[in-house]
């Protein structure tokens, strides 16, 4: 039967590959090819995307297919024939705890011993066994180096961005931070239940982070009685390390200008998603049509239209990062080995979640994280892109996608987006049932000459005084 269903699915993308209809007018994206792109990259036959999984690959696959005949040129990683290829191919380490992991802590010799996936989720681990004095954190107070830290959701999740929190108390080397889970994440607490999560891979953020333990409300409560310093103990069984593979895909349409070809722009989305696994709506595969099947299709059809037309000035290219979900990986390993030096790239816009409106924004409208930061989101709304600043800022979405990494490599990067933090988000039904087209369509086509403008312009996009992360 799997071989059945990958045959069918290899076909499928075979099939994809020629039996494409451009629109008469190709410098239009319409509502018929997003839904044709949609309908394969969110269907079943995906199972999800997975990072690292063969599903993956088959986006990826596709995604190239779909840019070869766009016109765009292969700019991956160099084959054995010396030829170059669409995908940038990625060797990533795994190790998933064999059994659930368990926090311990003993008052007056009786010990309570809590679960993952029952009392306790583990969201991040920096290794096996961790321990260390636990420290009820109160305001901005100083946090204790290797303390497992318990957090005050009135002090510091409520109205705060989580990861921007999670960030101060990191740089302070506590050895975990114990998080009361509040209402609004308990879809994610029920995600990450069902999972026997997964060790670190050796990356720059596993190890400048701490582990990171969600608590339900009773195990909240009962801490709260526990005298601080008492000493927590997490622990759980590693299994052995696997190699598994992620794959970036990246195209690029060479400037035609002397000069400006040497200054690149660059497209990007994420093209994994959760794959599968048990749910408690008993649907077990996690599309992710709007998370981010949707941002991949607009680099798409941005990619199909720009080659369409004049070749800009400035070099385009177009990147599909894999394991986004695992912590960024593709974005990560593309930084390490990107196509030209990064000095080179004055401007990265990644599409995510764009596949229904904000209502907190106007009609067919985009958001642009960290709006405020850079010269570049008010100068595409000047031409005519629907962008508005983020009206989310307590949630950080600015750090959360792959811009935030080459952000921090210097290149002015930015996430477009329309998520309006919908209730399907990391859920089974984040499906094409839910996806707004006209939006889609109307919202990527005010892109168009915004994006024309920015690649045949000598406009140089920049960071405002203080706002370079």
């Amino acid at each position: 039967m799997q071989r059945i269903l990958f045959t069918t699915v290899l076909l499928a993308v075979f099939i994809s590959a020629f039996v494409y209809f451009e629109p008469p007018d190709s410098s239009i994206i319409q509502e018929k090819n997003i839904r044709a792109h949609m309908a394969f990259l969110a269907s079943d036959a995906l199972q999800g995307r997975g990072s690292g999984t063969v599903y993956e690959l088959i986006a990826a696959q596709y995604i190239a297919s779909q840019l070869q005949q766009f016109g765009i040129e292969p700019a991956g990683d160099t084959e054995a024939d010396g030829k170059k290829s669409f995908l940038q191919t990625i060797a990533l380490p795994k190790r998933t705890f064999a059994e659930a992991p368990r926090l311990r802590f003993s008052v007056n010799n009786q010990i309570t011993e809590w679960v993952h996936g029952k009392e306790i989720v583990l969201m991040q681990a920096t290794a096996a066994d961790n321990s260390g004095p636990l420290q009820k954190l109160v305001g901005n107070g100083p946090v204790k180096a290797g303390a497992m830290v318990l957090l005050n959701a009135a002090d510091h999740l409520s109205g705060k961005g989580f990861d921007e929190t999670l960030a101060w108390i990191a740089g302070q080397k506590p050895a975990a931070v114990l998080v009361p889970v509040l209402p609004e994440w308990q879809k994610f607490w029920a995600s990450l239940a069902t999972r026997l999560p997964q060790l670190p891979l050796d990356t720059e953020h596993s190890r400048s982070s701490p582990s990171v333990i969600f608590l339900s409300d009773t195990a909240v409560k009962q801490l709260q009685q526990v005298a601080e310093g008492t000493r927590i103990q997490f622990n759980g069984k590693a299994g052995t390390t696997e190699i598994e593979h992620t794959w970036n895909v990246v195209g690029v349409l060479p400037g035609s200008d002397p000069q400006l070809s040497q200054e690149t722009i660059m497209l990007s989305a994420h093209l994994d998603h959760l794959g599968v696994a048990r749910s408690a709506s008993g649907d077990s595969i996690f599309n992710g049509a709007d998370d981010d099947a949707s941002g991949v299709v607009a680099v798409l059809e941005l990619a199909r239209v720009l080659a369409a037309g004049s070749k800009p000035q400035r070099t385009v290219y177009f990147a599909l990062f894999g394991s986004e979900e695992r912590g960024g990986q593709g974005s990560q390993h593309f930084i390490k080995n990107p196509p030209v030096p990064l000095k080179q790239m004055i401007a990265d816009l990644q599409f995510e979640m764009i596949g229904r409106p904000d209502p907190k924004i106007a009609a067919n409208t985009l958001w642009l994280t960290g709006f405020e930061r850079s010269n570049l989101g008010p100068e595409l709304a000047k031409h005519g892109a629907r962008l508005v600043a983020d009206p989310h800022p307590e949630e950080n979405f600015f750090q959360r996608s792959d811009n935030y990494a080459l952000a921090k490599n210097g290149v002015v990067a930015h996430t477009v987006s329309s998520y309006g933090l919908h209730e399907e988000y990391h859920q089974p039904n984040d499906d094409i049932a839910y996806i707004d087209f006209s939006h889609m369509a109307q919202a990527i086509n005010s892109m168009i000459q915004p994006v024309q403008w920015l690649a045949n312009s000598n406009f140089t996009p920049a960071w405002l005084a203080g706002q370079k992360p």
